[in-house]
C-alpha cells in the first residue's frame, strides 16, 4: 500500500490572529490574494467555514489560457486555531494558526497528489502563502 506523501509550507505574519483568520476565511479577502503568480486570480470564492461546510474558488490564468475549481469540505475548524478540510479528490489538508502578541505563525500539511512533482506542489502552495502573508502584512 502506498503512503500519502505530506508536504508542509509555513510563513510568520506580523499581524493579529483575528486579522490573519478574517483576512485568510473571507471571500472578498480571498479573491484579493489567493494565487501562486501575478498571471493568474481568483476571481470567484465561497466559504462556508463550518464542520461539514464546503468552500470553493476558482483559480484562473488573468489571460484567460488556463483554470481551474478548488474546493472540499471542512472537517475541522476551530476559531483562530485549526482549519482541517478534505479536498474533492479525497487528499487532506491541515492548517494551524498560532498567534502571539501582533505576530501569527501558519503551518499548513497537505497530502501531495500524484500528478506533479512534490517538489513544484511545495513551491506552489508556498507562493500562495506567501502571497497571503504580503496581503495581510499590507492590509492590516
Amino acid at each position: 500500500m502506498e503512503t500519502t506523501k505530506k508536504v508542509t509550507v509555513e510563513t510568520t505574519i506580523q499581524a493579529s490572529v483575528e486579522k490573519v483568520w478574517e483576512f485568510w476565511t473571507e471571500p472578498t479577502h480571498i479573491k484579493k490574494w489567493n494565487s501562486a503568480s501575478d498571471d493568474w486570480h481568483t476571481p470567484i470564492a465561497e466559504n462556508d467555514l463550518r464542520e461539514g461546510g464546503e468552500f470553493r474558488s476558482r483559480m484562473e490564468a488573468k489571460d484567460g489560457s488556463m483554470g481551474f475549481d478548488f474546493g472540499g469540505i471542512y472537517d475541522e475548524v476551530k476559531k483562530h486555531e485549526v482549519i482541517a478540510y478534505t479536498l474533492g479528490d479525497g487528499r487532506k489538508v491541515h492548517i494551524t494558526f498560532k498567534g502571539k502578541d501582533d505576530q501569527t505563525e501558519i503551518i499548513e500539511t497537505f497530502d501531495a497528489e500524484t500528478a506533479n512533482p512534490v517538489e513544484f506542489q511545495q513551491q506552489g502552495w508556498q507562493a500562495i502563502l506567501n502571497n497571503f502573508k504580503k496581503y495581510a502584512e499590507q492590509n492590516k
